[in-house]
């Protein structure tokens, strides 16, 4: 049950991420599944322990989790621009 958790909420966290970095109409629904799933665990490994919270793939739900889930989702979406355009935008 906490791995479809995690894809509906990485789902609507990398939409949301998609939404600010203004890459939403270039990725459609499964890239941003995947966008907020991989941000959500590069967050769970590096940003969750700086702000002491649970990692959102551990089934913690946490507002702490949400939010540096969306960070590292955002974060990602950066570095993917960054690669693609040579900027973040």
């Amino acid at each position: 049950m906490t791995f479809i958790m995690v894809i509906v909420v990485g789902g609507i966290l990398g939409w949301l991420a998609s939404i600010v970095m203004r890459t939403d109409a270039q990725q459609g629904i499964l890239l941003n599944v995947v966008v907020g799933i991989v941000g959500a665990v590069v967050a769970g490994f590096l940003i969750t322990p700086l702000i002491g919270g649970a990692p959102i793939t551990s089934g913690a739900f946490d507002i702490r989790s949400l939010i540096a889930s969306f960070i590292g989702a955002v974060v990602l979406l950066g570095v993917i621009n960054l690669l693609r355009r040579g900027s973040v935008r």
